[in-house]
């Protein structure tokens, strides 16, 4: 038995798929295919938010640069508010960094559901539903995999049946 995929909750094998708990048979799938769910709009308002606050430090930098040239004040209060400003635009690097770094999971957790679907029996039963596209898309391939190869598996055993219905008849006919 061939393991394609294993995680907490999905084992895909040469002969099942298990999905929380539930076994189906490979040989009783008879269709395989994927739909996207609603999107997220909590996902992508977390990504409004993390690019507001990317541009927040930079944006006040700028203005505090902007409000010195503007302001008519003392060469001291202008070396000052210009200090502040870039002092607040050199923080914005470690805080882009971490920022960036959210932002790239986020991408990793997708903003849509998707789903994976296959005809059991024939009927449509919902084998996994996530945000997760690196899983998704490893689960989706894996079971692909099985069932190709369940299907060749199954194309060489009925070829190998009627070679041997063949041979017996061949060997009854008399000469």
């Amino acid at each position: 038995m061939t393991t394609y995929y294993d995680d907490r909750s999905v084992r895909i094998t040469s002969e099942t798929v298990r999905v929380h708990g539930r076994s189906y048979p490979l040989r009783g799938l008879t269709r395989v295919w994927t739909e996207r769910g609603p999107r997220s709009w909590r996902a992508v308002a977390g990504r409004g938010a993390i690019v507001a606050a990317l541009a927040g430090p930079i944006m006040a930098a700028a203005l505090g640069l902007w409000i010195a040239i503007a302001l008519n004040a003392s060469l001291t209060v202008t070396i000052a508010v210009v200090g502040v400003a870039c002092l607040t635009g050199l923080a914005a690097g470690p805080l882009a960094d971490l920022l960036l770094d959210r932002m790239d999971r986020s991408y990793d957790r997708g903003i849509t559901e998707l789903r994976l679907w296959a005809e059991i029996g024939g009927r449509p039963v919902l084998l996994l539903r996530s945000r997760d596209a690196l899983r998704f898309g490893q689960a989706h391939r894996a079971l692909r995999r099985a069932v190709e190869q369940c299907a060749e598996r199954r194309t060489a055993q009925r070829g190998a049946e009627r070679r041997a219905i063949g041979q017996r008849l061949s060997s009854a006919r008399p000469r």
